[in-house]
């Protein structure tokens, strides 16, 4: 008696809900612009948050340019090199470069108010980062006003930007070893300005 033939193998959809890695959409919209949108709604928040720690009430109009710059340069993103997030905060931080002054002045601004701690409303953080500037205030804000630049793009790289070290050598172009001893000088730094009542955040230390 016959078996039949084999019953054929169920076939598989997609989910529904699925979404395409970052790396996809991106080689996409270059072809196709408009799917970039998905992008900035997966990865606006990220570094939003991270800019607004960094230059306050400047974040919004960085951000906007972070992304400008990001799908400008979209054709010629590798995902082997680094992924997205990280290479969106990357151009965020060479955008800080040209606020470099406003962000020192930030840090500055913040290290005053602690000496009134009663005038919340001049707070010169952004609504959204109000927790990060009360956090900022006092000896810590004036520590990493007094870093060099470099010092402080990986120090906030890897404590608010979130990044491995093999990642902010990446955006930055700068060997792992490097990453490793300038991260090393900045908590140095901050921990010799602070001094003994060193109340920073772990990730600066």
């Amino acid at each position: 008696m016959s078996a039949g033939p084999p019953p054929e193998p169920p076939r598989l959809h997609a989910l529904p809900d699925a979404q395409p890695p970052d790396a996809e959409l991106v080689a996409r919209s270059v072809d196709d612009p408009e799917v970039f949108a998905a992008l900035f709604d997966r990865h606006a928040a990220a570094v939003h948050r991270y800019l607004g720690r960094r230059v306050g009430d400047l974040a919004d109009d960085l951000l906007s340019e972070t992304f400008l710059v990001a799908f400008r340069r979209r054709a010629d993103y590798r995902p082997q090199h680094v992924e997205v997030r990280p290479w969106l905060i990357g151009i965020a931080t060479n955008l800080v470069h040209g606020s470099a002054q406003a962000e020192r002045r930030r840090y500055r601004a913040l290290a005053r108010a602690a000496a009134e701690p009663e005038r919340h409303g001049a707070d010169p953080g952004d609504s959204a980062g109000r927790l990060d500037a009360e956090a900022l205030r006092g000896p810590l804000a004036a520590a990493l006003a007094g870093l060099a630049a470099r010092d402080r793009d990986v120090l906030l790289l890897f404590a608010w930007g979130q990044l491995g070290y093999d990642e902010i050598a990446a955006v930055l172009d700068v060997p792992v070893g490097t990453v490793r001893s300038r991260l090393h000088r900045a908590r140095r730094r901050t921990r010799a300005a602070l001094g003994p009542l060193d109340d920073s955040p772990e990730e600066l230390r």
